[in-house]
């Protein structure tokens, strides 16, 4: 099969959710406007999450896992899903599918001119804490990034593959994608995206992931923008 693009999935005790995922994704393979695989990342679940994700692997063509030997983190899954993808194109979506999988139909029509392209969660589903946290957030993250994103935390995005390889991952660096895109000078864009609430499953994160945690990722982004390297090679001998 010629896939064009990998779907990256990190998985972290998701054991109520995975075969709807399974379903959801199947279906988006069969409507996607690039030939679709799957990649599930399982970040050292403790539940029977990594025994659905083989099952699954096993009965659908296409459908793949990576398995840490121990919980490692959201950046640690996506940066090992990047390392993994072998397609022109790379993206993810979280396991409680919040956002919907066609969905990538409609960022997919944007990357030929952009390296990254991010949904932005239209009438969010989530609680009024939620909300508002990841408000404060986005606006801290952008007055340290000069993004111009308005919801960098959206588990919906496609990546040109030469670009995400290029990343130099941190820990909680998924918060920062766009930004490291532009330390590329690659170009970026968000587009409107469906949410859901949660059906199944307990969110991963808290208040304290949502504010105080971003704000510390912050100060290790502007060193990391200092530090960067960034080269254009001009002519090399034959």
């Amino acid at each position: 099969m010629n896939y064009q693009f990998t779907i990256i999935v990190p998985v972290y005790n998701e054991e109520d959710n995975l075969l709807r995922v399974e379903k959801e994704l199947l279906a988006y393979t069969k409507i996607a406007s690039k030939k679709t695989k799957i990649l599930f990342v399982n970040d050292g679940s403790k539940d029977n999450s990594q025994e659905l994700i083989e099952t699954i692997s096993n009965r659908n063509a296409g459908f793949h896992f990576i398995s840490f030997a121990e919980n490692r983190g959201l950046s640690a899954a996506i940066k090992a899903g990047f390392d993994y993808a072998d397609t022109e194109l790379v993206g993810y979506i979280d396991s409680d599918l919040q956002t919907a999988p066609e969905d990538f139909n409609l960022l997919l029509e944007h990357i030929g001119a952009y390296d990254l392209v991010t949904g932005v969660r239209a009438n969010r589903k989530d609680s009024f804490v939620k909300n508002m946290s990841s408000t404060i957030a986005n606006g801290v993250r952008r007055a340290f990034t000069h993004d111009g994103m308005d919801d960098t935390g959206c588990p919906l995005k496609v990546i040109k593959t030469e670009y995400a390889k290029r990343i130099p991952m941190f820990k909680g660096l998924h918060r920062f994608l766009p930004a490291m895109i532009l330390l590329q000078h690659g170009k970026i864009i968000q587009i409107p995206v469906q949410h859901f609430p949660r059906v199944a499953g307990q969110a991963k994160f808290g208040v304290w992931n949502r504010l105080i945690g971003p704000l510390m990722d912050c100060f290790a982004y502007l060193w990391m923008k200092k530090k960067y390297i960034n080269y254009t090679v001009a002519k090399t001998s034959e």
